[in-house]
């Protein structure tokens, strides 16, 4: 058992070593597309914080004043509960664990902002949907008056001031760099197949003679399955740590930025980037097995 684990594993190393040019260009290229690949993923996550707040059908947003008492929000209650069915289908009041959940998200980016809300000053709100039907001008009419006549309102905002922008730029993002993983993803396995192809048939002599004293087909497909699979993991190893320093740069810069950039809740934050590592891992490994796979079985019989 152990001496065809170690032949499987010295056979692939010497497999790997006669072909160091194409084995140097398929981890390159696997890694460039796993790492636009992982971005393509941390973008649409940090999209996705931008639009965490106007989740469920959410259009407006009535922001309370810091430590607004029971009675003071009841107020606002009430206002909202009179236009139910006609402008407001429905809201919901988000206090301030809710908020402060909210903050974390929206300010990942931002430590010193993020660092500076506490219980006591963070704005708590009532997030609205509207009725089936309801006008961008009277949501606007609303916002004016609500501004203007309910006590304790911090501010109103309404989504189609964001979420226009927010998805115009998401779709274009996200339609171009999964074109560009994509191709560049093509590009990789063709070069892993190629590579175990050319692999092939310089030893296509050893190969026959294998045969002929009893090798199966898997017995020699092996080693040039597992030679891919090590293309495609060195290049997820490689695209994961430059998914990491690029994370890292991008949120020490956005930190920097003015605290009404909106690009604090782009920073991902949390256990997303080691699960986009591990997903970044796995496909590169499934991508060079497939494409090995793929020419260990074509070219068996040259």
């Amino acid at each position: 058992m152990w001496s065809r684990v170690a032949y499987t594993l010295r056979e692939t190393w010497a497999s790997s070593q006669r072909n160091v040019t194409l084995t140097v260009a398929a981890i390159i290229t696997s890694a460039v597309s796993l790492l636009i690949f992982g971005l393509t993923l941390l973008i649409q996550h940090g999209f996705d914080n931008l639009l965490s707040k106007w989740e469920g059908g959410v259009e407006m947003i009535v922001f309370m004043q810091a430590g607004a008492t029971d009675e003071q929000r009841s107020v606002v209650e009430s206002a909202l509960n009179q236009q139910r069915g006609v402008v407001v289908d429905s809201w919901r009041y988000c206090d301030v664990a809710c908020s402060l959940a909210e903050a974390e998200r929206l300010f990942a980016g931002d430590p010193v902002t993020l660092d500076l809300l506490t219980e006591a000053n963070i704005p708590t709100q009532f997030k609205v949907v509207p009725a089936e039907g309801t006008t961008v001008q009277t949501l606007r009419a609303l916002k004016a008056d609500y501004q203007r006549g309910l006590p304790n309102v911090l501010s109103v905002e309404l989504a189609e001031e964001q979420l226009d922008l927010i998805g115009r730029l998401q779709s274009f993002v996200g339609l171009y760099t999964t074109g560009m993983w994509i191709s560049l993803m093509l590009a990789a396995t063709l070069l892993i197949w190629n590579t175990i192809r050319t692999a092939m048939f310089a030893r296509r002599r050893e190969i026959e003679v294998m045969k002929l004293v009893g090798a199966t087909d898997w017995f020699i497909r092996i080693p040039f399955m597992l030679e891919g699979l090590f293309q495609g993991v060195l290049g997820g190893l490689a695209a994961c740590g430059a998914l990491w320093f690029i994370n890292g740069r991008w949120a020490a810069g956005v930190a920097e930025f003015p605290v009404d950039s909106g690009f604090a809740a782009l920073v991902v934050t949390g256990n997303y980037l080691s699960v986009v590592m591990a997903i970044v891992l796995v496909f590169g490994a499934v991508v060079g097995t497939v494409g090995s796979g793929i020419a260990a079985s074509r070219f068996l019989n040259i």
